[in-house]
This record gives C-alpha cells, structure tokens and sequence, in this order.
C-alpha cells in the first residue's frame, strides 16, 4: 500500500526542485512570505517553551519541526474559510490570522484566548482527540447548504485515526460530498505509541480508500508540497468535488507536551538526526540559497522582527489577570451537576489548605 500512496515531494531535503510543474508559482514573494511565517512560528514555539518553564504560562503543547505542515496549509486558506485545529496547531491558527496574544491568553488559561479574531472562522483548539472532525464537516455541510465557495480545513495526529471520530467524520463528510480537507500531521507517534503500534496499516492516506475519496501522502516538511497540494484540495471542495484526506509526514522534535519526557520512548537521536537532514526551515534556506534569493541581511531582520512582536505579545498578556478557576467549574453546565460541585469544593478545600 505505500507503493500505492507514495510520499510525494516538490522540494526534496538539498532544496532542490523535483517536480517542475509548480516551478512558476514559486515566486520570490511567495518563498519570502513563506520563509517569514516559519521563522515567525518557530520562534515563537520556542519562546512559549521557555513561558512554561518559567511558570509564566500552564501546560504547552510543542510543534517544533512540523512547522512547514501548518504554515503551508494555512497559507493555502482564503479569508471566508474555516479552520479546526488541535492543540497542537497554533502555528497554523497564528498563520491565519489568530494575534499571538490570544494564543497565549489560551495557554494561559484565559477564555479570551478561544475567541477568534474579528472575520476569521477558527473554532477553539480541540483537546479530545479526533472530536472536531465530526464537527468540521458539520460546519462544510453548512457552508454547501449556503451554496457558499467557502472551504474547511481540520487538523489532527496520526493517533485521531484511530478514534470513532475520525471514521465518523470522514464518512459524513463523504456521503454528503462536502468541502473539506482532513488535513493529518503524521509525526508518527500518539504521544509515546509509534504509529507502528496503533495500526497495521502502511499508511493513513489509504484510509481514504473506504469512503471513496481521493487520499494523498506528502512529505510534510516540505512547505511546498504542503501549500499546493492542500491549495489544490481546498478547490476541488470548493468546486463541488467533496473532501480530500491529505496525509503530511512530518516528525515533532521535542515532547508531545511540555509534562512529558520523549526519552523514555524515544532515541533522541533520531531528532537531532532530522534536525540537519530534514528540517524544513533549513530546507527552504537551501532552496533560496539556490535560487540567489538568500539574504542574510534580511534574514536577520526577519528574526528581529518577529522576537519583538513575539516579545510585545508577552508583555500584553501579563497585563492580564490570573485566570479565575472558579470559571472551570462555574461554566459548564447552566446548573452543576453533583460531581462538578464535588470537583469544586475538593479544589478550593486544596487551594484554602496550601495558602494556610
């Protein structure tokens, strides 16, 4: 079956062109602007890392090393369409237009941090695994209903496919032939479970073959593939054409969270491996090496310019107050049920005794 889903490349790991088809769409701007959002999210995956350490910011989830996948996606979108995203794809929300402030007002624990920025249709990241599938074709069968041009994108992990959600969405969306994308990050492990283990199929991709939709395996640190390849699936779901499984293989260098410890289950060697052979930042750098279009002048501007916005959205964020942990229990339900007024009353009991 991987013969049958081959990882497709545009631009293999030396930054060389393999596929000359999409040579004229590689403008100078596009690769600039592609180029500014990796560095802009990857800078700022690695500043919220530090948040966490510091106790700045609670629990947060790392993307580091799959950045082409959510840049070139999201870059892919139009303005009227819709994005699902998990926890892990805030590189794609900030890509889409999400400020950088209300991405941390989340991981701060603020309810400010899910609301999207005026016009843009991001629903809050999906913690439960695989649930926003279902609700992502929901939302597409709204938009053909509408007669509408407007597309959905939803993000999840190799370990989703293995949830009913992910079985319920695509089969929704397929019957009903609506417009959206299942855009899947394979980075090959469900927190500590390798792909292996969770599945005997070769690939995710193939999976598409059961709802009779079209299935596509691309390598997902290569921005390129990313960009066309979901550009070109987003219009065939506008056009009328249904959705479209897209399988991005791709790999995260650090911990599925900042609690958890990928040595234990992991040669981390193979990290550091990936760090010089396939990174995709370094990839695009050897691309635009190539194409005489590196400026290390500018490069470096870019860095700045996107460690001082970074830095301002920090300093936004702690003007905040503390988020209250009354709102945990307060506003879940209209009335708590029984076992959330227990919840309550244990956490508060806690947070009496610790504070003397």
């Amino acid at each position: 079956m991987e013969f049958q889903f081959p990882i497709m490349q545009i631009m293999n790991e030396q930054g060389c062109i393999v596929r000359s088809e999409y040579r004229e769409q590689m403008t100078k701007e596009l690769v600039m602007t592609m180029y500014r959002h990796l560095i802009r999210t990857r800078t700022f995956d690695r500043k919220c890392v530090s948040l966490q350490r510091q106790g700045r910011i609670g629990t947060y989830v790392p993307y580091e090393g799959q950045e082409a996948c959510q840049v070139g996606s999201a870059l892919a979108l139009r303005d009227g369409d819709w994005m699902f995203p998990t926890y892990r794809d805030h590189g794609a929300m900030m890509t889409f237009g999400c400020s950088l402030m209300q991405i941390l007002l989340y991981w701060k624990g603020r309810t400010e941090g899910c609301v999207p920025p005026e016009g843009k249709k991001i629903v809050p990241p999906s913690v439960p695994i695989a649930t926003q599938l279902p609700h992502a074709a929901g939302a597409a069968y709204a938009e053909k209903r509408k007669g509408t041009k407007n597309a959905v994108i939803v993000y999840f992990g190799d370990g989703a496919t293995s949830e009913g959600d992910f079985h319920e969405g695509l089969n929704f969306a397929s019957v009903f032939n609506v417009p959206v994308v299942f855009f899947n990050q394979n980075n090959q492990y469900a927190i500590s479970v390798p792909i292996t283990r969770q599945m005997k199929s070769k690939t995710i991709a193939q999976k598409a073959l059961a709802y009779d939709i079209p299935g596509i395996r691309i390598d997902g640190n290569d921005i390129f593939a990313v960009y066309f390849e979901t550009q070109q699936a987003l219009e065939r779901a506008r056009n009328g054409r249904g959705p479209t499984l897209i399988e991005a293989v791709t790999w995260r260098y650090g911990a599925h969270t900042t609690s958890d410890d990928p040595s234990k289950y992991r040669d981390q060697e193979e990290s550091k491996r990936r760090r010089e052979t396939t990174d995709p930042i370094k990839r695009m750098e050897r691309f635009m090496q190539r194409e005489g279009w590196w400026d290390e002048k500018w490069a470096n501007q870019v860095q700045e310019e996107v460690s001082m916005e970074i830095e301002q959205a920090v300093a936004e964020m702690e003007r905040y107050p503390k988020a209250n942990p009354a709102d945990m229990f307060d506003y879940v339900f209209a009335q708590p049920t029984w076992t959330i007024t227990e919840q309550r009353n244990a956490y508060f009991q806690w947070k009496r005794g610790i504070e003397g």
